[in-house]
Order: C-alpha cells, then structure tokens, then sequence
C-alpha cells in the first residue's frame, strides 16, 4: 500500500503506516499542481518592496530585519542550522516519521509556496528508510517543533546525523549519498515552511490515539478476567443499568464486559451468595472509569483529525495571491487533547493496579492463595509484580501533571506564549508505555487467579485470553524469574494478539 498525498488531510492509519510499518509515500500530480501555483506567487512577493516575513525578513524577534533578494537562500539554509539546536537522547524513530510524513502533507496542500521538490525531498527519506536524528529537547509547541522540524530538513540538506535503513547512526551527506538521494538546496522561504508546523506533537499524538484504543480495549479484557477471579458479579454490567446513564464510552465498556463473561461458569457459581449483592469500585464501576477514558479519547481524536486536514504554516500563500502571517502553529490544541488523554490513560492504569492489589490480597481475593503463591511463605508469587505496578502509576499520576498550563517566553518576548504540546504529548507517549506494562502485569495475574478457581470454568472469551497467556507464560507454581513473564504478557498485548484471543469468541468487541 503507498500513502499518496494529494493535496488534503491523511488519516490516523496512514500515519501509523507510515511510521510504525514503513509504507510508502508519494505525492500526486494534483498536489504538485497546486503547489507550483503557490510558488509562483511567493517568487512575486520575494522580489516586492512590501516586506513579507519569513519570505524578505529575519525570524521572530528580527521580523523587522530586511533581507534582499540574492540573499533569501542563504537566510533559509541559517534559519535550519541555527535553529538546529535540539539537545538529549532522540525521539523513537517513529515519531520522526511521522513528523516528515505529516510536514510533507501539509507542503503538498499548496500554501506555503515551496516547491513540489522540498515535499519529495521528505517523500524519498521516508521511502529510503532514512531518518533524521532529532533531540528529545527543543521544542516549546509554538512556531511549531521549530527545533526538531530543523534537525529533520538539516538531514534534507545534507548535514547533521540520520539513522539508515540498517539501523547505522551516520551523517546524513554520506546516507544520502548510499541512497542515491540528491541534498535539497533551499530556496526562499523553504527553510521555515520546513519547520513551521505542529507535526512532531500531532505526530505523536495520532501515534498516541491508536495504542490508547488498543490499551482500552485490553484494559475491558483484563477488568472482566479480575472480576472473574474475584467471585465478582456481571449484574452491574447490565446494558439497562448503562442506559440510564449513557455515556458513549461507558456503555460500550459494559457492554464489553458482559460479552467477555458470557457462559461464565465461575460468575454462575455463586450468583446468589451474599458477597456478591456490591463489589468494590475497581471491580463494579470499571465502565465508568475505562469509559470516560474512551470519550476522552474520542476528544483527542476529533482534536487530530482536525489537524489532521489542516494548513499549520506562517506565513500562508492565500489562493487570492495574499501572503498572510498566521498564528496556526500555535500547538494548543492538541496540548489540551494530549494532556487530557494522558490524565484518561493515567487512571485506567491506576484502577487496573487496584483490581490487581485485590486479586493478591487474601483479605479480598475471596479464597485466593496470598498473591497468588504456591507455599506462601516459602514462595511470594506475585507480590512484587503489584510494586511493580504501583510504581508505575505513581509516575504516571506524575506525568498527568498537564503541560499545557505551562508556557515560558522565548524570542525577545515575541513569543511571549507557547503552548508546550510537544512536552506534552511527549509524556503521553510514556504514560501510555508505562499503562501497557500495568495491564500486562493485570494480565498474568488475573489469568494465575482463573487457574486457581479450577475445577470451576471461567467464561469462553476469558478462557481463551488464558489460554493464549499459557502458551508463553507458565502457570501456577514455584517461584521462579518473572520479568520474563510480564515481558511476554506485555508482548502478548502489544501485537493485538490478546485482543484477537478474546474477539475469536466474542465478536469484534467495543
């Protein structure tokens, strides 16, 4: 499959194809077209007496600066080089695809008055393998990623260090070069509608949408196997009890749990026994909590899809031939929907780690061995996997601190707020990471727990989650290594294949 841009917005799919799965990019006729009539006109306003910025002034605080003609190239090449000054380890290789595919999408829209040559420089990067190395520090989510879109178009140019298709850190020159991929040379205005743009966040935030689905999802699997364990009751599932109160996402989660404990024959062993008349929050009021992250998730997502389908440069090459400066690369928007979803995924980790405590505490795990243990004493099971888990919501409670309420001035007070989306999508990036170890960890444990209600049966759909969790991690028994079973646990999870597990009984759940 080849991601074609013609010229409007690109999806959340293709941008996950293009960064996670290498497919190929090309740009359409009808993209070019358009993007050589832009040109034209900023070829015009380039040799104007009016003073057009980006196009014949300096940068931010030296917009006022006046630049003639014969010198425009040179100013975009030092526009690249000097705001090239990211710092700390690199950005994960997929954010940086992500980032040229989607500023090659907006360049191909046709108003930023660059070249069809600057889109297809990025075009046979992404097609090479080749990608840039981009510092994790630099941007402050205004005027764009300005310092990880130039460590990108420095590569473009043939300077600064990439990564290769064989996964060798190189200068970019000698990269290009082995990829018979000719340097781009830049001409007016091209260096700054290369990093004008809210791409690296946007990126990141797309990247972000599509494993809090996945994470959510599992997260129904994992809550439905733990009230299982847990002798808990389906009854505060019921479709009608949701109805009456039906947030979208709330009602979808309920529903996912009553299919996954259909035929359950642990729930119908003690369904009228008196524990079963209230279970605890983490148990009974899962949908209200993984819900209200879905719905915050569908926030975020409408907030991408709108960026998604948008021009993000400054200035902008009108259709009516005016050059207008814009405040569109201000990256609040999606600082807010980035923020908000990592508070949403931060607390779908931290009810998953409550029902996890339960499931290892022989006060409340209803007649489960202490964490889960064979001989405990001699063995503790999984007593320090729930250490695990615990550490990993205290950060993330850390992380879901939002970014976007910070905002520190940068030049000269011409930029005198930013909207730090790149920090904080940044964060959600880890706060989703650090929600898929603590499912993995629900994961393991809530599959041990099933194994030791036998001879009872659990449902079809969790015993078939169990099942598939067997064939890599061992069962009950003595002690022994775990980190490789959470590993597997979380590999499981990550590859779609405890969905799949859990859908082949099912049906496509929610």
């Amino acid at each position: 499959m080849t991601v074609t841009l013609r010229g409007m917005g690109v999806g959340e799919e293709q941008v996950v194809a293009v960064a996670r799965h290498g497919e190929a990019v090309a740009l359409a006729p009808a993209a070019k077209a358009k993007m050589d009539r832009s040109r034209m006109l900023v070829e015009k306003a380039a040799s104007s007496r009016e003073p057009v910025y980006g196009v014949s002034t300096g940068f931010g605080a030296l917009a006022g600066t006046r630049v003639p003609p014969l010198r425009q190239p040179e100013l975009q090449l030092a526009l690249i080089r000097s705001h090239a000054a990211g710092m700390g380890p690199p950005v994960d290789d997929e954010v940086v695809r992500a980032t040229m595919l989607l500023r090659a999408r907006t360049l191909s829209m046709g108003l930023s008055g660059v070249r069809p040559a600057v889109a297809e420089a990025l075009i046979a990067l992404l097609n090479a393998k080749i990608t840039p190395v981009v510092p994790r520090h630099g941007s402050v989510g205004c005027s764009g990623d300005l310092a990880p879109l130039a460590h990108i178009a420095l590569a473009l140019v043939g300077e600064g260090e990439v990564v290769d298709a064989g996964g060798v850190t190189r200068p970019a020159l000698e990269a290009l070069k082995a990829a018979k991929v000719k340097p781009l040379k830049l001409e007016t205005k091209e260096g700054l509608s290369l990093i004008n743009g809210t791409d690296g966040m946007l990126g990141m935030l797309a990247l972000a949408c599509a494993d809090a689905e996945q994470c959510f999802r599992i997260a129904d699997i994992t809550a439905a196997m733990s009230a299982e364990a847990l002798m808990g009751t389906d009854r505060t599932f019921q479709k009608q009890l949701h109805e009456i109160r039906p947030h979208a996402g709330q009602v979808a989660s309920a529903a996912n749990l009553i299919q996954m404990l259909r035929g359950s024959g642990i729930v119908a062993s003690h369904r009228h026994s008196q524990h079963a008349v209230q279970d605890s929050y983490s148990v009974r009021c899962s949908p209200q909590v993984a819900g209200a992250a879905r719905d915050t998730l569908d926030f975020a997502r409408r907030t991408a899809a709108v960026e998604l389908a948008s021009v993000v440069d400054n200035p902008v090459v009108l259709e009516s031939g005016e050059v207008e400066s814009t405040g569109n690369f201000h990256g609040e928007p999606l600082a807010f929907a980035a923020d908000f979803l990592a508070i949403a995924a931060a607390e779908v980790g931290a009810i998953s780690e409550r029902r996890l405590d339960r499931l290892l505490d022989p006060h409340r795990s209803e007649g489960l061995p202490p964490f889960l243990a064979e001989e405990p004493g001699v063995n503790s099971g999984l007593m320090v996997a729930q250490y695990t888990a615990a550490a990993l919501v205290a950060e993330n409670r850390r992380l879901a601190a939002p970014a976007s309420v910070d905002s520190i001035p940068t030049s000269g007070m011409q930029e005198d707020h930013v909207s730090m989306g790149w920090g904080a999508a940044l964060k959600l990036r880890t706060v989703i990471d650090n929600l898929t170890h603590i499912l993995a960890i629900e994961l393991t444990a809530s599959a041990r727990a099933l194994d030791l209600r036998a001879p009872l049966k659990p449902a079809p759909a969790t015993a078939a989650v169990r099942d598939l969790v067997r064939k890599h991690v061992g069962g009950p028994g003595p002690d022994r290594y775990l980190a490789p079973d959470l590993a597997a646990a979380e590999a499981l999870i990550r590859s779609g294949a405890v969905v799949a597990a859990a859908e082949a009984v099912t049906g496509k759940l929610r």
